[in-house]
């Protein structure tokens, strides 16, 4: 694999000579039009026009050899491209003079090895010609190596976002994914104070008033209520160990992500199959985002798309952990939903990508990519 990538790489560098070739025929014949102080409409057209049809095939170069990728619609000036094109000539055609020069020095360097073998050059002057043609290809090398970089900047520096542009979308993505944060914070604590109003308050009231009823009636029926009541301690019990785990789960300070999520699937009222194939440790935050990555996708399956089976797997892919959560019911699920969107905060302050496929008709497929 990596023998085909430094082929493919080769190949993008002769083809860059090439069209650094076809360059040079536009730089010759667009010359007279750029430095004319004010040339005609029509002959600046073309000019830009065939600038841009060659940036064009450049920026197909580097995708297709070097996997370079740029935005769709860069929005790149006409004086931009221009200054590429002119660029990309001196960059290519100097890449082709020192590829040239290698290749007559392998041209000599086989003279010289039949020299040796013939036996019409001594020691002390074989000597010397070792060392200057090994400095002379450690400097084409290194020629190789700069024209190499250059190449690959101008081609990010014109296709791509500038520096200023890229430091501005980072700034961007870190002030959206720190409110995405302090909304899915506060999003949690509502429904939190939710689960003890709503649930635990509740039973604790009815528990009370249990108690209460048994306080005065006769033994027997004592007997009786304070059995309820203890029947509904349990149930309290059972409660508050859930909305425990849904705030923060105790696994993963102890056996790690893999228990904690088999508690979601004892928990789980839908059938649920998990696949681990995470073969070492993760750091916290990420174990953290995939357990509620999981636990929200479980929770909102099993109440709203009324799901006979889940399917969840986790994998490591490229420095990335993969969490995918699958589910058999009716579909429509909305992105932008308030646990939705609190999951893709949590994800996106991670620099992760979450993404989910409902159709109307189902299945739902969720999926996090979590940078480890």
């Amino acid at each position: 694999m990596q023998v085909t990538r430094v082929g493919r790489r080769a190949a993008g560098v002769l083809l860059g000579c090439g069209t650094a070739g076809a360059g040079l025929l536009w730089l010759i014949a667009a010359g007279p039009v750029l430095l004319w102080p004010r040339p005609a409409r029509g002959a600046r057209a073309a000019v830009v026009s065939g600038a841009r049809a060659l940036a064009a095939l450049e920026r197909r170069r580097r995708t297709v050899f070097f996997g370079d990728l740029f935005p769709p619609h860069s929005g790149t000036s006409d004086d931009r491209i221009v200054r590429y094109v002119a660029a990309r000539v001196y960059a290519g055609l100097l890449t082709a003079v020192v590829l040239g020069l290698v290749a007559f020095g392998a041209v000599l360097a086989g003279v010289l090895a039949v020299a040796v073998v013939r036996g019409r050059i001594g020691g002390p002057e074989l000597l010397g010609q070792v060392a200057l043609g090994g400095v002379l290809l450690f400097l084409a090398v290194q020629g190789l190596r700069s024209l190499y970089a250059l190449d690959a900047r101008l081609a990010r520096d014109t296709f791509g976002p500038s520096e200023r542009e890229r430091l501005q979308r980072r700034i961007d993505e870190l002030a959206a994914g720190r409110a995405a944060i302090v909304h899915a914070v506060d999003a949690e604590r509502r429904r939190i104070e939710r689960d003890l109003h709503d649930g635990l308050q509740q039973r604790l009231v009815a528990l009370a008033m249990l108690l209460g009823r048994a306080r005065r009636r006769s033994p027997e029926q004592a007997a009786a209520l304070l059995a309820q009541a203890h029947e509904e301690s349990g149930h309290i019990l059972t409660e508050l160990r859930e909305v425990a785990w849904r705030v923060y789960p105790s696994a993963l300070d102890g056996p790690g992500l893999r228990e904690a999520l088999a508690g979601v699937a004892e928990r789980s009222p839908v059938p649920l199959r998990l696949t681990y194939e995470v073969p070492k440790p993760l750091p916290r935050p990420v174990e953290t985002a995939a357990y509620f990555v999981v636990s929200e996708a479980v929770t909102n399956a099993a109440k709203h798309a009324r799901a006979t089976e889940i399917q969840v797997r986790l994998a490591l892919a490229e420095g990335a952990l993969e969490v995918a959560v699958r589910d058999d019911g009716t579909g429509g699920a909305d992105p932008q939903g308030s646990g939705l969107a609190g999951l893709r905060g949590r994800v996106e302050a991670l620099d992760g990508r979450l993404t989910i496929t409902s159709p109307p008709t189902g299945p739902t497929t969720l999926t996090a990519t979590l940078p480890c």
